[in-house]
């Protein structure tokens, strides 16, 4: 996280997705936050952990970001158009991130492809790292990274692993999962 004061953020939610609540947050840049099944409590909590203050609710700002959320948990979209925030990370976290919002829908990469990607191949532990405090999940696409032997490891957001199982057979990246075991 980068020292810098960060800016302030209003949320809102989109409610009855496949997965459940869906929270966002954004500031005056961009996305900083997305999370599954928070309560607005929770949700205020995580991204105040990330450096930002929350301002308020506001379903207008947050109205087409969450439209887009629904809509790729629907199956409808497979890319986000969603600028994001990334003044509260630091240059690493960006590199290995924006690797990984890269990572086309349906497919899979593993840590250490990533790290090798962003030209430190003998960082796939502090890539995981990054994806682990990945505050934006579904739009920066973490579920999409495995283990570096192939296979479903952690994951933060809504019921962890199942989340992560459910998103990639909803992208029918089963049989990308399958040919890497």
């Amino acid at each position: 996280m980068g020292s810098k004061t960060l800016s302030p953020v209003f949320v809102d939610a989109a409610h009855d997705t496949p997965l459940g609540t869906v929270w966002a947050a954004v500031s005056d840049y961009g996305l900083v936050a997305v999370e599954i099944q928070f309560s607005a409590g929770a949700m205020i909590q995580s991204i105040q952990r990330h450096g930002y203050r929350v301002v308020g609710f506001d379903s207008a700002r947050l109205s087409a970001i969450l439209s887009q959320l629904k809509e790729y948990l629907e199956g409808r979209r497979q890319a986000f158009g969603i600028p994001i925030d990334w003044s509260g990370f630091t240059p690493f976290q960006v590199q290995a991130l924006q690797a990984t919002y890269a990572i086309p829908y349906g497919q899979t990469r593993t840590y250490a492809e990533l790290a090798r990607q962003i030209g430190r191949p003998r960082a796939a532990r502090a890539v995981g790292r990054a994806e682990a405090t990945n505050p934006m999940p579904l739009v920066i696409p973490c579920h999409r990274v495995l283990g570096t032997d192939g296979k479903l490891h952690g994951y933060g957001g809504g019921n962890g692993l199942e989340t992560k199982a459910w998103l990639l057979a909803m992208e029918g990246a089963g049989r990308e999962i399958a040919r890497r075991e």
